[in-house]
């Protein structure tokens, strides 16, 4: 395992929890100090690990205050949470880059092991590509969603960097990476060949605004997850006090907590990441809520993927001009799914069916003839 690697969390913090409510987070979990030792974490369902790897970004040099976020987060209340949460500690950077990246990677996968949810907060966004090549050997394809206001990509393949991962993980060999989707890009940050870049590989992306219009879009996107990350210099500026780095345009606080609730409540993220973390004050008040929000997600899972329709399931087909379009919805959570047929690429007369996540609105317009966009974008990537 990895316990003697991170660093626990500053004894002081622990003193603190001890002056307030017994139903505060801080004296709810478990937490790897140096006067408690590590935990037994057999039975936790979501883990946080701190980083402060910023060698490979443009963003900051300076480290994030984590000890700040934690007594933000240790002082909120608990929801109804039946599971166990960890804070193992921080994680110290690498003597090379790499070896940070190593520690990554191991981390998320012996977390995921014994079907723990790692959540790393701090660090730079290229640290997603450790945790996309911690999937390798699962023999799977993978779906990644990033919260971010650029595509992070770069004509230079052998880069990594925060604003460039995402290129080193489409050209990695081999591929399993069957979808990537952007959730709040914005137009003038990013050049029109990579917008290009993502129609021909027919990724999805949300604009920025499409999504504070209507963000219960993205709900279905955080379903069909694996790994989800956050590069939080996707917020408002005046959110992070860092008008350098941020944007006047980004999300607020509501809207950038409701995704985090969304990646939450997904049945499929078994990792996420909260990377560009910025030291200001009411920034960590707003990165403790981001937090809550995905725990109090993952307290309100369903337990609906892998997905098997059936009992508990109404089956509704909804016949277009060129063909007839298959729609689940559960009975349980309300939400719906339409099936999209594969075909083998040895032999095209041999087909199967899955089922892609959709909107109720996604049903609507296919009773008015249209194809649901992400369905026809699933359809070309299989």
């Amino acid at each position: 395992m990895f316990e003697d690697i991170l660093n626990p969390v500053d004894d002081n913090l622990l003193k603190l929890s001890k002056l307030l409510s017994e139903q505060v987070i801080g004296k709810n979990i478990l937490i790897n100090s140096k006067s408690s030792g590590f935990p037994d974490i057999k039975d936790v369902s979501v883990a946080i690990i701190g980083i402060n790897e910023y060698r490979n970004s443009s963003f900051s040099s300076s480290k994030y205050e984590i000890d700040k976020f934690r007594i933000e987060f240790y002082s909120l209340f608990i929801g109804n949470w039946n599971f166990k949460i960890a804070d193992l500690g921080d994680l110290p950077n690498g003597k090379e880059i790499e070896d940070s990246y190593f520690m990554v990677n191991k981390i998320s996968i012996d977390l995921r092991k014994l079907n723990i949810i790692p959540i790393f907060i701090g660090g730079s966004q290229d640290l997603t590509s450790s945790i996309y090549k911690s999937f390798e050997k699962n023999n799977q394809w993978i779906n990644i969603t990033s919260v971010d206001n650029r595509f992070d990509f770069s004509k230079n393949e052998k880069l990594i960097s925060g604003d460039s991962y995402m290129s080193s993980i489409i050209m990695h060999k081999p591929s399993y990476l069957f979808s990537y989707t952007n959730i709040g890009y914005q137009s003038y940050l990013n050049s029109q060949e990579e917008i290009d870049l993502i129609e021909k590989l027919f990724f999805d992306c949300y604009r920025l605004g499409d999504v504070l219009d209507n963000i219960k879009v993205t709900e279905p996107v955080f379903r069909e997850s694996d790994i989800v990350t956050f590069d939080l210099k996707c917020l408002s500026a005046i959110l992070t006090g860092n008008s350098k780095y941020s944007s006047p345009n980004g999300f607020d606080s509501r809207s950038i907590c409701a995704l985090s609730r969304y990646a939450g409540i997904s049945d499929r993220v078994s990792v996420i990441g909260f990377f560009e973390l910025f030291n200001f004050d009411l920034f960590h008040k707003l990165f403790a809520q981001i937090l809550w929000y995905f725990i109090e997600g993952f307290s309100c899972r369903f337990g609906e993927y892998p997905l098997y329709t059936g009992e508990g399931f109404k089956k509704f087909t909804v016949q277009l001009s060129d063909r007839d379009l298959i729609f689940h919805q559960s009975q349980k959570s309300k939400r719906w799914w339409v099936e999209i047929v594969i075909k083998s690429y040895l032999d095209n007369k041999i087909k199967s069916n899955t089922l892609l996540s959709c909107t109720y609105e996604d049903y609507l317009n296919a009773c008015n003839d249209k194809l649901p966009e992400r369905w026809i974008k699933a359809s070309k990537r299989l």
